[in-house]
């Protein structure tokens, strides 16, 4: 088996894959992109032919000859092909739609106005500060986690859905991570923290955390 994850240590997007990967348990080479260094790894040649995109992750299966960007594409590979030792996108229609549709109120709506290439643009297109973009990021994750908190009402459990651990538990705990980087009070959403708390005791969100990584700094 020759698996590949390119990412960064604190890419939630990145953090996504790793944690599925980790539940499938499986071994993979993890190949770190640094998004600061030199103005950034991901813009370099290299880089560039394995994801024109220019972001973070890439997804590698050579005994498939696949390449494969945007976590949640990675995340549903992996499912599909391997199905045990957990079935992270459930089989039911309706349960399928409504695990999916969690996972892309995080990484539709939430997080692609919150990462870094938005944070620079508007540092150097609009003159924010670095306090004005703490002010952003804060302000669109609170909106969406509002909503999130409100659909889980009826949903929740130990996990997102219930007593098994699905891809919106996958997408979840790396926008919580951001949500506590950039000051976001978490008591105003307590189903989402004892989701947050309840992966936290599993090995393989442990492992993913960004400050586990070989890459962190």
């Amino acid at each position: 088996m020759s698996l590949y994850l390119y990412g960064y240590w604190r890419s939630s997007a990145t953090y996504r894959a790793r944690i599925a990967l980790n539940l499938k348990q499986l071994e993979y080479t993890y190949v770190p992109v640094n998004l600061a260094k030199d103005g950034g790894m991901q813009f370099s040649q290299d880089y560039t032919a394995l994801n024109p995109s220019q972001l973070v992750p890439t997804f590698v299966d050579d005994d498939e000859d696949i390449f494969l960007n945007q976590s949640m594409a990675i995340v549903e590979y992996i499912d599909e092909r391997y199905e045990e030792p957990v079935k992270l996108v459930p089989t039911h229609r309706l349960d399928r739609a409504r695990v999916r549709a969690l996972a892309q109120d995080i990484g539709c709506d939430i997080q692609p106005i919150t990462n870094l290439r938005i944070l620079r643009h508007l540092k150097s297109t609009f003159q924010n500060s670095d306090e004005d973009n703490v002010k952003w990021n804060k302000h669109w994750i609170e909106t969406g986690f509002k909503s999130i908190e409100k659909r889980l009402t009826n949903t929740v459990a130990d996990y997102c859905f219930g007593f098994d651990v699905t891809m919106a538990d996958v997408f979840l705990i790396p926008q919580v991570y951001n949500a506590q980087r950039f000051g976001v009070d978490m008591g105003q959403f307590p189903l989402i923290q004892r989701v947050h708390d309840n992966c936290n005791q599993i090995e393989a969100f442990i492992a993913a955390k960004p400050e586990n990584q070989a890459d962190a700094t």
